[in-house]
């Protein structure tokens, strides 16, 4: 599976099988979790086996059902990029997960924080979640807008490369679907913004990486 078959085929998944995640694939996802912390400075980690980060109400809430294993979004609380970065480093190991045949799902607010496992340093802060395991299902494609509502580029004037990272952008998850944010081209170059709305930095950081990865171009 190349970047954008897993871009197609990644839904959010809330209910997972009774199932350890395979010592090969911890493997590799320490690995590339750690790399991305060398390259971003944030301190992301994998915890297993810790059912209790989603045993409260609003992880019942969330129809979370079997999730036990997760990425946890730590870095620097005093960063003013470190939503948007752990949005964009985040969505890298969910799409990577995806390619292993994991799923995934992005969480903002619907599990324990006080339970969560991961260490937190002093200065630092815990910005989300990400559930990860074996899926009951691959989970199902969302409604999403119109190219119109979130790009003010008309598509005779789109390079072929834009056209791809606009359709990878659409399919990016956001906070309740919300897709706030809009993408331009300038001098060349393409250009997201995020709109006025809660989690809209984390959502950035996702809708960037995902831009970047399927039309091979970097989104300033």
């Amino acid at each position: 599976m190349d970047i954008k078959e897993a871009i197609n085929a990644r839904h959010s998944v809330r209910q997972y099988q009774d199932r350890p995640i395979d010592n090969e694939l911890v493997g590799k996802l320490n690995a590339l979790i750690e790399e991305c912390n060398q390259q971003s400075g944030l301190h992301m980690q994998l915890i297993l086996d810790d059912p209790d980060c989603f045993n409260s109400f609003l992880a019942h809430y969330g129809k979370f059902v079997g999730a036990s294993n997760y990425i946890a979004l730590v870095g620097d609380k005093d960063r003013s990029d470190l939503d948007e970065c752990c949005g964009y480093y985040g969505q890298r190991i969910v799409l990577e997960s995806q390619r292993m045949g994991l799923n995934t799902c992005w969480v903002a607010g619907t599990y324990s924080k006080g339970k969560c496992a991961a260490e937190i340093g002093a200065g630092e802060k815990l910005v989300c979640v990400i559930s990860i395991g074996y899926g009951q299902t691959q989970g199902s494609e969302r409604k999403s807008k119109p190219a119109a509502k979130v790009c003010n580029v008309k598509e005779a004037d789109m390079p072929d490369w834009f056209k791809e990272g606009l359709d990878a952008a659409l399919k990016a998850p956001t906070a309740i679907n919300q897709q706030k944010f809009m993408l331009s081209l300038e001098d060349g170059e393409a250009v997201i913004t995020a709109k006025r709305a809660p989690l809209a930095k984390i959502d950035l950081g996702i809708v960037k990486y995902q831009f970047e990865a399927a039309s091979g171009h970097k989104c300033r």
